[in-house]
């Protein structure tokens, strides 16, 4: 596991805490930003899944 993998993942994680938060308070933008970061930390998340993928494949 790479570091853009941890980081995408606690990002989505993040992501849906706000999301929820906003929700709880009906608040639309946390909604928002909540999926925006979810979004954001997949990308990243499947960004380190590549590397790892490149890396194992080079072995």
């Amino acid at each position: 596991m790479n570091k853009d993998q941890v980081k995408g993942a606690t990002k989505q994680t993040a992501g849906k805490v706000q999301e929820a938060a906003g929700k709880m308070v009906g608040s639309k933008e946390q909604q928002v930003k909540g999926l925006g970061k979810q979004i954001s930390g997949g990308a990243q998340k499947s960004y380190g899944d590549a590397k790892e993928a490149v890396k194992d494949a080079n072995k």
